[in-house]
């Protein structure tokens, strides 16, 4: 199985003018989006992306013998036929893509010295958690049942973003409510009602990195639907990541629609009633359509593509600048001369220095020589069935770890692969910190290194045009979640948002933001006929 390159060069390929529809970005939110426009409303939509590759962070990159995801590590619930996100992965690729489920140990957490198995299946787990902490089996029994309560609240809280302003207007409080309740306070606050066990409550937020911050920052809500989201396992594309775009390709395809690369979007073209008619790319051609749906984030969205004057005018300018972005992040791509698995296995691992996520973060955001609050580690080419076969004695790992974005700013100006000894400095002995902390963590692997390179949040930003480097777009914290302003129709007619800040984060978050942006803009519930 080999990735299909998804989309026509911009430069290299005649476009028409005109269009029923425009998507600025490939991200998943945006390729759902256009892919369900196709679908259920017979659009002819036009996805335009200023990367060379369509897919946002599900793109793979290659060296010679070698493939790497860059955002896709594992996804829940997909493994089972009747979950709601098997049947929207199933619905927009039409069948094309499959999973293979990890192993039933699918995250290993490290705090200290101490290791913690996150086991597939909602009973599986409480029985180990209990096996973990005897005394706190009342306190976990309440844990997973408000978890299950949040996630199950949140999908009104999700729906009502694709009503009618005048609809959402009369029952959009009572569809917020149950889910605001606990989205409006943090993680950390609301576990510690539940339990004054330290160590528990580090455990069961050791995966917070999967959501961008700490206990004390991040709202419960987005703690609960991640929690939730991992329950009953974790599985990867076969294939690989790159197969999920490839997979959606067709169904956009198929109707006239077209994914084109290297095209960049200056403006967002508005008419003099402030109704968005089509984009100015950055070469100053226009492309007109009656619905713009952009799927670059709430931010680039309204204050890089919006006319000056436009942007003045939006009520919630300043709350928007009052949010803040997620956390940025390194990535160390690593390859061995090895066969997929061998010594390692599937299990991602999640290293922690110690139970105090809220202080091991404080301490190196405030200076990144000391040790990193986390270490993800993921296996890729252990995850996919057929990368032996793609790629015969060759294994892969990526080891990620937060990063402020200040230290690599005074760099931002200058160009990819062109930033200076000094930056290329900076990376070196930050690829040599994280080589060590693989090495701790997979003895096995030392010694194997046969390739490594690091992404920095300069590399985020110029590949998916996240102006701080951020991986999940507007911070997950409390006021995120009561920011009205985040959903998929805007102020300005015919203007669209669409990913992650409609939706949650991450992938699926991503996904079901497309489909609350289909839905809103054909007034149609499409969660509710698929």
């Amino acid at each position: 199985m080999a990735n299909r390159n998804v989309g026509v060069s911009y430069r290299q390929h005649s476009l028409e003018d005109r269009w029923d529809a425009i998507v600025i970005g490939s991200g998943i939110g945006g390729l759902a989006s256009a892919a369900l426009l196709a679908r259920h409303g017979g659009k002819k939509v036009l996805v335009l992306e200023r990367h060379y590759v369509a897919g946002g962070f599900t793109q793979v990159f290659h060296r010679p013998d070698y493939e790497w995801d860059v955002g896709v590590h594992y996804i829940g619930k997909v493994h089972d036929p009747a979950s709601q996100e098997r049947k929207m992965f199933d619905h927009i690729t039409e069948g094309r893509l499959a999973w293979n489920p990890m192993p039933e140990v699918y995250d290993r957490v490290v705090i200290a010295d101490r290791t913690y198995e996150f086991v597939s299946g909602l009973e599986r787990f409480r029985e180990r958690l209990k096996d973990y902490f005897p005394g706190e089996a009342a306190a976990i029994d309440n844990y997973m049942a408000l978890v299950q309560t949040t996630a199950q609240a949140a999908r009104g809280y999700f729906a009502e973003k694709a009503l009618p302003a005048s609809v959402a207007a009369l029952i959009g409080p009572l569809l917020r409510r149950k889910f605001m309740g606990f989205a409006r306070r943090t993680t950390a606050e609301v576990l510690r009602e539940l339990t004054g066990n330290e160590e528990l409550i580090a455990m069961l937020t050791a995966q917070w990195g999967d959501y961008g911050l700490p206990p004390a920052q991040s709202s419960f809500g987005i703690h609960a639907v991640v929690a939730n989201h991992y329950f009953d396992g974790a599985s990867y594309p076969v294939g690989g990541a790159g197969q999920i775009a490839a997979a959606i390709a067709p169904g956009i395809e198929r109707n006239g629609g077209k994914i084109v690369v290297g095209a960049e979007v200056a403006e967002i073209l508005l008419d003099r009633s402030n109704r968005a008619t089509g984009v100015r790319m950055a070469d100053g051609r226009e492309f007109h359509a009656p619905a713009i749906v952009s799927d670059t984030g709430a931010r680039n969205t309204f204050v890089r593509l919006l006319p000056t004057e436009a942007r003045a005018k939006l009520r919630f300018r300043k709350q928007l600048e009052d949010l803040p972005a997620s956390a940025a992040h390194l990535c160390l791509y690593v390859g061995l001369k090895q066969n997929a698995g061998e010594s390692f296995g599937e299990s991602n691992l999640w290293v922690h220095r110690s139970p105090d996520h809220d202080g091991n973060a404080t301490r190196f955001f405030a200076d990144p020589g000391q040790p990193f609050p986390f270490v993800f580690i993921s296996f890729p080419s252990a995850k996919d069935p057929t990368f032996a076969r793609r790629y015969p004695m060759r294994s892969t790992i990526e080891v990620v770890a937060p990063a402020p974005y200040a230290s690599f700013e005074r760099w931002e100006q200058t160009k990819w692969k062109h930033r200076g000894p000094e930056y290329e400095e900076l990376k070196e002995q930050l690829k040599a910190r994280l080589l060590t902390e693989l090495e701790q963590a997979v003895p096995a692997v030392k010694g194997k290194v046969d390739y490594s390179e690091l992404s920095s949040p300069l590399s985020t930003r110029h590949f998916m045009n996240y102006e701080l480097g951020e991986a999940y777009g507007i911070a997950t914290t409390p006021a995120r979640f009561g920011a009205r302003f985040l959903r998929a129709a805007t102020p300005l007619a015919n203007l669209y948002l669409t990913g992650q800040d409609v939706g949650s984060l991450g992938l699926t978050g991503a996904l079901f933001g497309g489909a609350i942006t289909a839905s809103a803009l054909l007034r149609r519930n499409l969660l509710g006929q698929i």
